[in-house]
């Protein structure tokens, strides 16, 4: 792939996220990403999806869309200070620190990130019970805001909605390494909405 075709990737992404945080059905936006993202993974030039994988009919699977798992929640910043220093393949080490804690109802709580370095950005990861069953083993994203993955709000009401969790592109070729959930990002419930897992 040519830096051409990630540039292309990444426009695509904040495109998509545009759009959903425009639409004011929930069940419509995630219609909406849904098709897009897969459309992404079979057919984009960027995709992280293996040629030889791409006709495998659970590529880009996603689970109906559930009300249950949407949430605006507020940051808690009153937290001790922490931070992670995060060693990647392809971005070398990727450091993080914590903004704070959102807290769901029935689900759980969730380390809420700031990449500290060039392009800042807001990160949530998630690994729940499904993983290793029907979601990626390591976990999966819900907001990766330098990438275009950003579902709207600020910090009095940030938008954590489950069911755009998604794969990261590890969870497709192995020679990706990306900045997986640590112990303040793992919910001791299922999480049984999102993209799942078909590799």
């Amino acid at each position: 792939m040519s830096a051409f075709d990630v540039a292309h990737w990444r426009r695509s992404t904040f495109d998509i996220y545009r759009q959903v945080r425009a639409e004011p059905d929930h069940v419509k936006a995630h219609a909406l990403w849904a098709s897009a993202r897969r459309e992404m993974l079979l057919n984009h030039p960027a995709s992280p999806v293996k040629p030889e994988d791409r006709g495998n009919p659970g590529i880009g699977g996603v689970a109906d869309y559930d009300a249950s798992f949407r949430f605006v929640a507020g940051l808690d910043s009153d937290v001790p200070a922490l931070t992670r220093d995060v060693q990647t393949g392809t971005d070398g080490v990727v450091p993080f620190e914590r903004l704070g804690i959102v807290r769901l109802e029935g689900i759980g709580e969730l380390d809420v990130w700031r990449l500290t370095t060039y392009g800042g950005g807001i990160f949530v990861p998630m690994r729940d019970t499904t993983a290793g069953r029907s979601s990626y083993g390591a976990g999966r994203y819900l907001l990766d805001t330098i990438k275009g993955a950003d579902l709207g709000g600020d910090a009095g009401g940030l938008v954590i909605d489950l069911n755009f969790a998604y794969n990261p592109s590890c969870a497709y070729d192995e020679a990706w390494a990306c900045p997986l959930p640590g112990p303040g990002n793992r919910l001791d419930v299922d999480v049984p909405v999102g993209e799942q897992y078909g590799g």
